[in-house]
């Protein structure tokens, strides 16, 4: 090789070495259909919040269509933020943006609460402008969220969720004379056994659109039946843009507020969590800075998402799984996937299709959806060190608490309103429960021994001192019998007779 080779074949050497691995640029066709591969991964995830919360303010299945759309609408372009970024925000990362699940809950009970979708609207903007200010402080107080205050929110939040799905599977209206019907329920097992089948199937691709085909199947199978509903779909336009404040103006509320803040904590945290798992995955350096910039583009987003009728934006970690699944590190066909989000956004008709679809459909196919998000949360759940310390009762008394007020929804009626406003809804309370007793036992450690209760000395086995002294070099057990090195049985002697010698 010449001169001129080894000086070109170091500079390719040198350049290759600085180029990241998300950068890389594919043909536009097979960009934009990875990027779809996103879409449909996400897309049962990211209409399920506007159905709840629409559901739960009891709007029209038009308002809840234009919600639907509002949320595609700002997630493409949260998405499109976090892949491409501009200076101070996005990760630049193939990390795909949409409404949490994490504050479904807490919207639920500030509309149950009278506040109304204006307040929900408030109290994310409020809560969301907070988490952008504090980004800069909580690589600080991080650890004051490790896994054993995550897993239990996140377990906490799939929990709470369940009777909304068991409300659907039963029509979701309770005044209707079929509500609770053996067809509204049968629809509903329906779909859950098609979720369950084709989650069976060897195709991955249709295992992991498996929420998604059994919805189309569901409602099928209910239009076969005269059960499913379009005669409204026709109604209004087709192609729209999302309407800015198309409820109204946002109203604040204190304790709404609050109780959306402990939901930012808790997404700014997985979020976190998400960036350092995709750059891990992606082979990607991901430093301090670069969490920052995912954070604040994080925090922007739900800012700005309610002017346009969405809620707070957080990545998705299915997404962050297919990028492991496909080995597609790309975050330009990611970014291809926020543009078809917006386009989907721009259709208001398909938001109006979706909220059709029949309450017992979405109800088989959230049991499945739902448990997977409490699933998720004990995946992390099991990640904790339960040894020689309380994790186990700071779990136990979190999701307890947090269960209060789906186990007994009226428990806290006769408190300030400020009061059951926050904690009435069960992620709000398991979370704060979860930060207190993880401070108290965890961080304040003054006080605390190697046995303060039945739940650390249940947690490890115990053998004593002397019994060890007793044993020999090569000793095993066998069988429930004591083999010394030889091969030979070792007499065990009760202590009733080593008492008499």
């Amino acid at each position: 090789m010449n001169t001129k080779k080894k000086l070109a074949a170091a500079a390719a050497g040198k350049g290759s070495a600085k180029a990241r691995p998300e950068d890389q640029r594919l043909p536009i066709g097979s960009t934009f259909a990875y990027g779809f591969q996103h879409v449909l991964t996400m897309y049962g995830g990211i209409i399920a919040p506007p159905l709840i919360i629409g559901a739960a303010a009891g709007m029209s299945s038009q308002d809840i269509g234009l919600l639907i759309a509002a949320c595609l609408f700002v997630g493409g372009l949260a998405t499109i933020l976090q892949t491409v970024g501009v200076p101070f925000f996005g990760s630049q990362l193939p990390l795909v943006q949409g409404v949490s699940f994490a504050g479904v809950s807490t919207m639920v009970a500030i509309v149950h609460g009278g506040g109304g979708i204006q307040t929900v609207f408030g109290s994310v903007i409020a809560a969301s402008l907070i988490g952008l200010l504090i980004t800069p402080l909580f690589s600080k107080i991080i650890r004051f969220f490790p896994p054993v205050v995550t897993g239990t929110v996140i377990t906490t939040i799939g929990l709470t969720l369940m009777p909304v799905a068991a409300n659907w599977a039963m029509g979701g209206n309770r005044t209707a004379e079929n509500y609770g019907s053996m067809a509204n329920i049968g629809l509903a097992a329906a779909t859950m056994a098609i979720v369950l089948l084709l989650s069976k199937v060897g195709s991955a691709a249709i295992s992991r659109l498996s929420i998604l085909l059994a919805m189309v199947l569901g409602t099928l199978i209910a239009f076969a039946f005269g059960m499913a509903d379009f005669s409204k779909v026709g109604q209004g336009e087709i192609v729209a843009f999302p309407t800015p404040l198309a409820f109204g103006p946002p109203t604040f509320e204190i304790a709404a507020i609050i109780s959306m803040l402990i939901v930012i904590l808790v997404t700014l945290t997985e979020t976190s969590a998400d960036i350092i798992a995709v750059g891990e995955i992606v082979g990607s350096k991901v430093d301090s800075k670069r969490i920052g910039d995912g954070l604040r583009a994080d925090m922007l987003s739900s800012a700005i998402s309610p002017l346009f009728n969405s809620f707070t934006q957080s990545a998705f970690a299915q997404n962050v799984g297919l990028v492991a699944i496909t080995g597609v590190k790309s975050r330009f066909v990611v970014s291809a996937g926020g543009l078809i989000l917006v386009i989907l956004g721009l259709l208001p008709v398909l938001g109006r299709v979706v909220a059709a679809v029949p309450t017992p459909v979405l109800g088989g196919a959230g049991v499945v959806l739902f448990g997977t998000v409490a699933a998720s949360g004990i995946r992390t759940l099991s990640k904790v060190e339960y040894k020689n310390n309380m994790n186990l009762i700071v779990v136990a008394a979190s999701i307890g608490f947090g269960m209060i007020p789906i186990a007994a929804p009226a428990f806290y009626d006769q408190f300030p309103s400020w009061f059951g406003t926050i904690f009435h809804s069960g992620i709000s309370s398991a979370a704060v429960m979860a930060i207190l007793l993880n401070l108290l036992f965890n961080h304040l450690k003054a006080g605390n021994s190697e046995n303060q209760s039945v739940f650390v000395a249940g947690t490890e086995r115990v053998v004593q001192e002397q019994d060890i002294k007793c044993l020999m070099e090569g000793d095993r057990f066998e069988g429930g019998k004591l083999i010394d090195c030889d091969g030979k049985e070792v007499p065990i002697q009760s202590s009733e007779k080593a008492s008499e010698h």
